[in-house]
């Protein structure tokens, strides 16, 4: 399944915060399951983040070319991050895409933020290990304590706004030439898959729905970008440009 993002511009950092990119020239379950941690738990509201497995790090930049994996070892690999999502509590499963960069091969984790935080993980993989609840500190995910873990509880007893689902609109409200549009336009993977799936796939896929099979219904941040009437379902998303006229006979406008 491709991810809704050009891989390329993302491990260059050029469509999103370095501070969401986690580099890992190797398998190193423990520094991993702490990052899917705190990416889940999303504590600045940016959206989760990505780990991205066989290329090294240096200074929290990518070190190119990638060092790449060992063809047999992805499906291994990927069968292992499924078992660090059952170590995480709740459990926690990120979006998991094989990717070809130069040659090499690597792994792409997508960790969306979480929708039952407040996520814990084991600090180590060994026997009696306690549960910790982390965060995204830089480039770094670290033991919320203190201020920080207080945030965090927090945010559990809310659901922010773009992440809400708007049970005010169906799927049908969303328009998917725009959609294709946008994956177009960012040259994703998912451009070409989303000709060969189902609608409620692709908006699965997309995290711009949420629900049972039988009540998928939209968020709010996906009504926002790929509805083409969202002042159907949200009041004042308009600009309002008014022209003034001086007494010398010139014009100036004011938005509002």
């Amino acid at each position: 399944m491709g991810l809704p993002i050009n891989i390329e511009s993302l491990i260059h950092g050029r469509t999103i915060e370095w501070e969401r990119l986690e580099f890992k020239k190797g398998w190193n379950p423990e520094d991993i399951i702490h990052s899917m941690c705190a990416f889940a738990n999303d504590l600045h509201n940016w959206g989760g983040g990505y780990v991205i497995i066989g290329i090294a790090e240096s200074k929290g930049q990518p070190v190119l070319p990638p060092a790449g994996l060992v063809q047999n070892q992805i499906d291994a690999l990927q069968g292992e991050i499924v078992q660090l999502g059952h170590k995480i509590q709740p459990n926690y499963f990120p979006i998991i895409q094989p990717y070809v960069l130069e040659g090499q091969d690597i792994l792409i984790l997508w960790c969306p933020a979480g929708d039952n935080r407040l996520y814990m993980a084991p600090t180590t993989l060994g026997k009696g290990a306690q549960r910790q609840a982390y965060i995204r500190v830089g480039s770094r995910s670290i033991v919320a304590q203190g201020e920080n873990l207080r945030r965090l509880q927090e945010l559990t007893a809310r659901i922010l706004f773009d992440d809400r689902v708007n049970n005010q609109a169906t799927i049908q409200d969303f328009d998917l030439g725009l959609i294709q549009a946008h994956l177009q336009e960012i040259k994703s993977d998912l451009f070409d898959e989303s000709r060969n799936m189902s609608f409620e796939d692709l908006c699965r896929t997309m995290h711009i729905a949420k629900g049972p099979i039988e009540d998928l219904r939209p968020v709010n941040a996906g009504l926002l970008f790929f509805s083409k009437t969202p002042e159907k379902f949200f009041s004042r998303t308009w600009i309002e440009l008014v022209w003034f006229q001086e007494q010398e006979g010139k014009y100036f406008g004011s938005v509002n």
